[in-house]
């Protein structure tokens, strides 16, 4: 059974710094694409970075290139966001998600992780 298991959420101000960890069991995920999204209080769930598990294939959307970074550690199954320099408008839930990149019906989700920018 697949599990995506997201931890490293919490409140900070604005300006400060979160990691983001994304644990994944349960298959090899070599041909997958593993990436970040975002809900926030009353909007459509965003994609915010993605990286390929295999090859590293990396890519961002415009609100957070240069305060992301996005990387996995293949030994240890995990996912990682780092995020810098935070805005009250990054406050959302953030969620892990894995897509299989020659199957893209086979999709799985994390149960998210709360992440607070205060002002």
């Amino acid at each position: 059974q697949v599990q995506l298991v997201e931890s490293g959420g919490g409140l900070v101000q604005a300006g400060g710094s979160l990691r983001l960890s994304c644990a994944a069991s349960g298959r090899t995920f070599s041909d997958y694409r593993m990436s970040w999204f975002r809900q926030a209080p009353g909007k459509e769930r965003e994609f915010v970075a993605s990286i390929t598990w295999s090859d590293g294939n990396i890519n961002y959307a415009d609100s957070v290139k240069g305060r992301f970074t996005v990387s996995r550690d293949n030994a240890k199954n995990t996912l990682f966001l780092q995020m810098n320099s935070l805005k009250p408008e990054d406050t959302a839930v953030y969620y892990c998600n894995a897509r299989n990149r020659y199957a893209l019906n086979i999709d799985y989700w994390g149960q998210g992780t709360q992440v607070t920018v205060s002002s």
